[in-house]
């Protein structure tokens, strides 16, 4: 009860705060004085455009799109996080002549995140009639909504006009007015600023519109800004210069940031270095405590206020994670189901809820994409740096995350989450860990026997539930370990542990097992034991200095022969089957009906029939890596008469008479590997070309023929195309209508190709094209002028490449 009670404490603060106010008696934390936050959002309507950078390329798109002849009802919407400058890029093109003198009719709105829709529809039938010299219809302080909306919707009606809807928070505001405007046929336009990228796609989508995705300015720009606000037009003086770009670089690009640490700058001594150091090692300091900074902590924070409660939590735990550390997907995903925040909901795993609560970050653009997976999934997310620094005094402030070896940084009485970076750090703390939850590290650099807190404090560690001693210098399992008994995640990835003891029995409770990239190569039986697991993720690759075209090793490990006892299993990564038992442990595959991902290794050609039993039972299979013993094994999948119809990545990679009957029937299918299938008499794209939703198709040596053609309607949503490694091909067909969306393609060791795809100028979308280890009768063709590089002449990079002698020519063009 008390905790709940100071919870509606601070939760009627948090109120205060979001609608730009302290109550009269309250302090401010930076003055001390009783005070009124200003919301500088509104003055971005008020910069001249001399004061603006980078705004020349999306203005002119806005205006393009705004203007052009397309006679339907459009909405666009400019998207991005808060402080990109959406507001300030929108009123310039508001503003522009070309605009102002296209449509009849122009109302700008600020919506804002606490609007009311009688306020808003007034606010536009005042701008109208104001715009035309016209009284305001009497008695519409009294109406209702939809009196207002008939009011708007009937002056609107055969005008050409431009509505600007700035600052939309959700999907309920959009809902709300949607209907106000007429559709008509008179080339209208509607546009939206938000940080909500669900919001921008769906009306945009609605209305036969695009979306502008407004991005962080580039450093030459950012450079420019800096100068400009904080010298006033001078140059940087050169004692000042490397700080000042250490600080800039905290901003990333983001324009509010840059202008507002700008600001506090420009009132410091330009002669004292030392003061300048001070604001650059005490920036997090500052964001909180700072006047100057107080405004842009807000505007960035107000997207942390709306956050549903369910999300702050998760957003929060991000920082746990050290700075430019690019987080991995699925990482996080199972840390946050590890650490139980994640609820259940009917028909779907917690790992579906809780990517799909993911997703609502990167939409509420609080989280970035940093890098994809091939099959167009993201792989990595990161923070921007001034984000990081506001959540970690949120999660400071909560006591979600402790972070080791933050200076001058009292810890709290009861540590939950310790986050360890680089180093341990163990100064006489061992009575605050009894509440210990979670322990994390990273960049690991000493070693754990080094570290006695796990050895003399296990007592008070009970209830640990996650351990991540990834890139930690052990050697062998730590015995400490199996002393947690409510160890839900335990991950040992990248040590050199080689053996995991049988009495890992004890931690009853784990779910996730990582110890990828370890040398471990065998369980032991008393692993199914452990009745909760989800995750079995174990395997390492053998690094090839030299990237060559040959069939590698992936070692897996000998799983027990009764495996199909894990029956939580979803992910099993990845097991090698090339010994006596292989086809009974296939056979215990398809008791495994929750698995998501499977990956075998070192598949025998007898045991085909065996994988094709139990792949039938697997109905929630989306991944499937197949390799077989060597490139001349033969993998037999043929007799495999139902295939997972939910199957969206599949990796076969040894010798195949033909393409599997079932494969043009998995319509969900986003990226296919064949390698090595050395197919003969059959042209695998027949089987291929079909398929609705690949996205991604490798080819490695998949074909003996010396002609590839790609036909006409066939691979309408490839997006990347990787043909590598065959020893025949003389030819490569492009039919007019063929990959429509293709962006990249790469012919890598086809050294009988001596000319470029035929017909690839049909190829329109495509932004890369790669050559590598080619013949060099293609090289002259292509230096021969008056050759066919008119035909590649549309596409914007195209790389020529000989890994063999270290020739690299990044834009062979130019």
């Amino acid at each position: 009860m008390k905790v709940r009670i100071i919870d509606i404490s601070k939760g009627r603060q948090r109120y205060h705060e979001r609608y730009g106010m302290l109550e009269q008696g309250s302090s401010s934390r930076s003055t001390g004085l009783n005070t009124v936050w200003h919301d500088y959002r509104g003055d971005a309507l008020l910069l001249d455009e001399s004061e603006l950078v980078g705004i020349d390329k999306p203005k002119s798109q806005l205006i393009r799109w705004l203007v052009h002849e397309d006679p339907r009802l459009k909405v666009f919407s400019v998207s991005g996080m808060g402080g990109l400058g959406k507001t300030t890029l929108v009123k310039k093109v508001f503003d522009d002549a070309v605009v102002k003198n296209h449509f009849q009719s122009h109302v700008w709105i600020t919506v804002s995140e606490s609007f009311k829709i009688e306020v808003l529809l007034k606010g536009i039938i005042k701008q109208l009639f104001e715009e035309i010299k016209q009284p305001i219809p009497q008695g519409i302080d009294s109406m209702d909504t939809n009196s207002l909306k008939g009011i708007i919707n009937a002056f609107l009606q055969r005008k050409r006009y431009v509505l600007v809807f700035d600052d939309v928070w959700d999907i309920h505001a959009w809902q709300s007015f949607r209907y106000v405007f007429p559709i008509g046929n008179c080339g209208s336009r509607v546009v939206l600023t938000t940080r909500n990228a669900d919001i921008a796609s769906l009306a945009s989508k609605e209305y036969h519109g695009d979306v502008y995705n407004l991005q962080t300015l580039p450093p030459e720009e950012s450079w420019t800004l800096f100068c400009k606000k904080t010298f006033m037009d001078n140059s940087c003086p050169s004692h000042l210069e490397g700080l000042s770009k250490a600080i800039l670089n905290k901003c990333e690009g983001l324009p509010l940031a840059i202008v507002a640490i700008s600001g506090l700058l420009s009132t410091k001594d330009k002669s004292s270095v030392d003061e300048w150091d001070k604001i650059y090692r005490s920036f997090g300091a500052e964001l909180e405590g700072n006047d100057k900074l107080l405004s842009m902590n807000k505007i960035l924070s107000l997207s942390y206020i709306d956050l549903p409660h369910y999300l702050k939590f998760y957003f929060l735990y991000l920082s746990v994670f050290p700075k430019d550390c690019l987080i991995d997907h699925w990482r996080l995903i199972r840390l946050w189901v590890a650490e139980g925040f994640v609820e259940m909901k009917v028909g779907m795993t917690v790992e579906e809820v809780a990517e799909g609560y993911l997703n609502e970050l990167i939409n509420r653009s609080l989280v970035q994409v940093a890098e994809m997976r091939s099959g167009g999934r993201v792989k990595t997310y990161r923070i921007h740096d001034l984000w990081r620094e506001i959540i970690v005094l949120k999660s400071r402030e909560q006591n979600i995350v402790t972070l080791a070896g933050e200076q001058n940084k009292a810890w709290p009485k009861k540590v939950r989450r310790l986050s360890i970076n680089n180093h341990w750090e163990y100064t006489q703390q061992s009575k605050r860990f009894t509440q210990l939850r979670s322990l994390l590290m990273f960049n690991a650099t000493d070693s754990l026997s080094k570290l006695s807190m796990l050895s003399s404090s296990s007592d008070g560690l009970q209830l640990l539930t996650v351990l991540d001693l990834r890139g930690a210098l052990l050697e062998t399992f730590p015995n400490e370990v199996l002393k947690l008994l409510q160890l839900k995640y335990l991950s040992l990835r990248g040590t050199k542990v080689k053996i995991i003891p049988k009495s890992i029995r004890k931690l009853q409770n784990l779910e996730t097992l990582d110890l990828k990239q370890t040398y471990v190569t065998e369980l032991p039986n008393d692993i199914l034991k452990l009745q909760r697991l989800r995750h079995i993720l174990l395997y390492h690759y053998i690094q090839d200095p030299i990237p060559s075209i040959c069939f590698k090793d992936y070692c897996g490990f000998k799983a027990p022969t009764e495996i199909g006892s894990l029956s939580s299993l979803q992910k099993l990564c990845c097991i090698e089957t090339n010994h006596d038992n292989g086809t009974i442990l296939l056979g215990e595959v398809g008791k495994l009906t929750q698995l998501r991902k499977l990956h075998i290794e070192k598949l025998r050609n007898e045991h085909g029939r065996a994988l094709c039993l139990s792949l039938k039972k697997l109905s929630n299979l989306r991944s499937l890596v197949v390799r077989a013993t060597g490139e001349n094994e033969i993998i037999d999948l043929d007799s495999l008469s139902s295939p997972p119809q939910l199957l969206r990545m599949l990796n076969l990679e040894g010798s195949l008479h033909k393409v599997p009957h079932w494969l043009p029937s998995l319509h969900s299918l986003v990226r296919v590997t064949l390698a090595w299938s050395n197919l003969r008499d059959v042209d695998p794209l027949e089987s291929l070309q079909g398929l609705p939703n690949l996205v991604e198709l490798e080819l490695l040596q998949t074909h003996v023929g010396e002609e590839l053609c790609f036909k006409a309607g066939g691979f309408q949503r490839l997006v990347r195309l990787y043909l590598v490694g065959f020893k025949g091909l003389r030819w490569v067909k492009v039919e007019a209508g063929s990959m429509p969306h293709l962006e990249e393609l790469l012919i890598r060791k086809c050294e009988l190709v001596e000319e470029l795809p035929s017909d690839i100028e049909h190829l329109t979308n495509l932004k890369s094209l790669y050559l590598i280890d080619m013949s060099d009768g293609l090289i002259s063709n292509l230096n021969r002028e008056g050759g066919n590089n008119w035909k590649i002449a549309h596409i914007p990079k195209v790389c020529i490449g000989d890994t063999k002698h270290g020739y690299w020519k990044e834009n062979y063009l130019t």
